[in-house]
């Protein structure tokens, strides 16, 4: 009787540990509870609004959805774009037990490639936004097409200039055409703005860095004392350029969040991003299945359609009309029926009538860009025997589209001039 009460007693034993390991959520990586991840970043985490602010909330926000508590996310933030830095940053993550590393700018990618390939780190994950390096195992890179989103916003400015009179807009950049990031932003914002006012001209003030705030803030004073600009876009870290906006009366586009709460009286919309989109997917596979992680998220690239990118809604200071256009274009890019950085060109009247015209794109000397058949994307190579640089024809014809708008993509299209200061 002893024995068997005793082999019974083992026996639930047995079930209730099975139990408790189910109930603990048992994974590649351990349990669900003991599962860390670290994140770098550029600014602050307690950022209110701007780029880091976007990313955190993204991962939080997918973390929650997750059943994750926040005491597994560790941050080292105000990372500066050197390699010595980052790596201080990661090595103290892994030393904390993170199992993925996730790092948001752009600078962090030589970084992340060395660590990842270390034989100690063949176990974490490291995944990385903006840029372009990966491996096959446990590193990958992600972005998104954040030039649709950019676009829209551009339509939103374009039709405050018609409001307004005023075809000038200002464009505080961190890069111009040194990174096709940036530079396609640019584009995108332009063509959108063109598309409801062929007058509109974009006035790039480059900054030629990223979380200045300072600098941020000054080249929109001057691209407004300066050029006259009525409405300023961006693409940079801060709300900086959507109070100074607001102070000097104009109007503005921010980038990142809803800037709306800095600049209540100038802020017409932004581009976003719904970085939770990623970050669920990317931290449920890290977590539960990290030996698949690269096949099943590999490189990413979302767009409208899955709902990574869009913009903040319209605040009552954008010109009558703006959401039926923008929600007609946005549907038509959503749906695929119709992209950007193609050979077809919007020209979108003020009671919403959208005609579509085929013909080559040019840049802003008159070069063709987009071959008027579509079936060829150029961008600027330098000459060695000539000490100039002159246009060639991207690889993969038609396919290049995504490699030019995400690699290599280095001129402003017709209407965009880059001023100094």
């Amino acid at each position: 009787m002893k024995k068997g009460l005793s082999v019974l007693l083992v026996l639930v034993l047995c079930m209730s540990l099975a139990a408790a390991v189910g109930c603990s959520g048992g994974t590649e990586n351990g349990t669900e509870d003991d599962f860390l991840i670290g994140a770098i970043y550029i600014n602050g985490q307690n950022d209110t609004a701007g780029y880091t602010y976007a990313h955190h909330q993204g991962i939080t926000k997918a973390m929650e959805e997750l059943g994750l508590d926040e005491s597994q996310l560790k941050i080292v933030d105000n990372v500066q774009e050197n390699d010595a830095d980052v790596t201080q940053a990661i090595d103290t993550l892994v030393a904390q037990g993170c199992k993925m590393i996730i790092g948001i700018s752009f600078g962090y990618l030589n970084a992340m490639q060395e660590a990842a390939a270390k034989p100690q780190y063949q176990d974490i994950i490291f995944t990385h936004a903006t840029g372009y390096l990966s491996n096959d195992t446990n590193f990958n890179n992600y972005f998104g097409r954040i030039y649709q989103a950019r676009y829209l916003a551009g339509i939103a400015a374009g039709l405050k200039t018609l409001e307004t009179g005023n075809n000038n807009i200002g464009y505080v950049a961190a890069w111009g055409v040194e990174y096709a990031e940036t530079c396609s932003g640019i584009n995108a914002f332009a063509m959108g703005a063109q598309a409801v006012n062929p007058e509109a001209k974009v006035y790039v003030n480059k900054i030629s860095t990223w979380g200045d705030e300072a600098k941020e803030r000054q080249a929109a004073i001057n691209l407004i004392d300066t050029y006259n600009c009525g409405v300023i876009g961006q693409h940079c870290d801060s709300a900086q350029p959507q109070i100074a906006a607001q102070e000097k009366g104009v109007f503005g586009c921010g980038y990142n969040s809803d800037m709306t709460v800095q600049a209540p009286e100038a802020h017409l919309t932004a581009p976003i991003w719904n970085w939770d989109v990623y970050y669920k997917l990317a931290i449920e596979t890290a977590m539960n299945t990290p030996s698949e992680f690269m096949s099943k998220v590999g490189i990413y690239y979302g767009g409208l359609k899955e709902g990574l990118v869009d913009i903040s809604p319209l605040s009552d200071n954008c010109a009558e009309g703006t959401q039926e256009i923008i929600d007609t274009v946005k549907e038509m890019m959503a749906n695929g029926e119709w992209d950007v950085f193609t050979n077809v060109k919007l020209s979108i009247a003020q009671d919403g009538t959208i005609t579509k015209t085929e013909g080559a794109l040019l840049d802003n000397q008159g070069n063709e860009v987009i071959s008027a058949d579509g079936s060829t994307y150029f961008v600027y190579v330098h000459d060695e025997e000539t000490d100039t640089d002159i246009l060639q024809a991207a690889e993969g014809g038609k396919d290049a589209q995504d490699s030019v708008i995400k690699g290599s993509m280095n001129y402003y299209v017709a209407g965009v001039e880059e001023i100094n200061g």
